[in-house]
């Protein structure tokens, strides 16, 4: 059976004047899946957003959420989905559990099912202790949980979160990341997340879109998108060793699956056909050569944008 498609675009394109702040972006989500917009600051992921929320118009192109036209219709958008922006706005002077209050009548929720929800929820991101201090008194991690606890009260169908993880410690983003792969997994909702840091995504997320200067650079699985930037089969594997002689590169050239060597600095870049890293290790290490840095570059979202730029002469 086919995977439902939850969030779709045509051609969905935003023009300020003369600057394209999105262009042509053609996208399909999946219903339960995480899907990560990343990319720079600038790049369009935020207006991609408030296009989908139905909060600016396109230019050109729509975009659907659950069948739902998000221009024409944004109020069955909004009934089903529920947005967590960048910097989440509560009222300080408020308990955590007196502005999920607020949240949940706003959305039709009261009496014992609402302060029942409140209670599951606030249990759920971690913050029974403190529900019934002033979120004034909250740290920015504090204020996160409590953000996905606020998007929950409707129980959406999709959640849509805006760099979740700015200005948290590095404890509180493994456990706010956590929380959210669980939305997808356990709660079967899918989760759209904007961020532009790469390597905290790459984590949690089932498939990526990566932006740069409003278009759409790389799409599909983390395991495929190297593919589709550099245009290169096979795998790229860093080698920093010693003594750097002359045998070196003898001894890597007769190892069967090397496709390619070539050398940046001190750091050899071998193409092979299949990952030899054991047979590599073993081999050098016989000889008596030491291995100082060793690490395979497909896969990781930050070597995609490395090599983009790269192409681009940004870098």
């Amino acid at each position: 059976m086919a995977e439902e498609i939850i969030i779709r675009t045509e051609n969905l394109t935003k023009c300020y004047g003369d600057f394209k702040a999105v262009d042509g972006l053609n996208l399909e989500i999946r219903k339960g899946e995480v899907f990560g917009l990343l990319g720079p600051n600038g790049a369009g992921k935020t207006t991609t957003i408030l296009m989908l929320l139905g909060l600016t118009e396109p230019t050109q192109g729509g975009a659907w959420i659950n069948g739902h036209d998000c221009t024409r219709n944004p109020m069955a958008v909004k009934s089903f989905v529920s947005y967590l922006p960048d910097n989440v706005g509560f009222y300080d002077d408020m308990t955590g559990r007196e502005n999920l209050r607020l949240t949940g009548r706003l959305n039709g929720l009261e009496g014992d099912a609402l302060e029942s929800r409140i209670a599951s929820l606030g249990g759920r991101v971690g913050l029974s202790g403190a529900i019934d201090n002033k979120v004034g008194t909250y740290s920015r991690g504090m204020r996160q949980r409590l953000g996905i606890a606020d998007v929950l009260i409707k129980d959406p169908g999709v959640v849509i979160l805006d760099e979740p993880t700015l200005g948290i410690d590095p404890q509180g983003i493994e456990e706010l990341l956590q929380l959210i792969k669980e939305l997808s997994v356990k709660d079967g909702r899918t989760v759209v997340i904007s961020s532009h840091l790469l390597h905290q995504m790459q984590k949690i997320c089932d498939r990526v879109g990566i932006f740069v200067q409003g278009r759409l650079l790389a799409f599909g699985p983390l395991e495929t998108l190297w593919e589709q930037v550099s245009g290169q089969q096979g795998q790229l594997l860093e080698l920093t060793v010693e003594p750097d002689d002359s045998r070196l590169k003898e001894l890597l050239n007769q190892l069967a699956d090397v496709e390619e060597i070539s050398r940046e600095q001190t750091i050899y870049t071998l193409k092979l056909k299949k990952d030899i890293r054991r047979e590599l290790v073993d081999t050098l290490v016989g000889h008596g050569y030491t291995i100082s840095h060793l690490r395979m570059r497909q896969g990781d979202l930050d070597d995609i944008y490395r090599l983009y730029f790269k192409q681009e002469g940004v870098v």
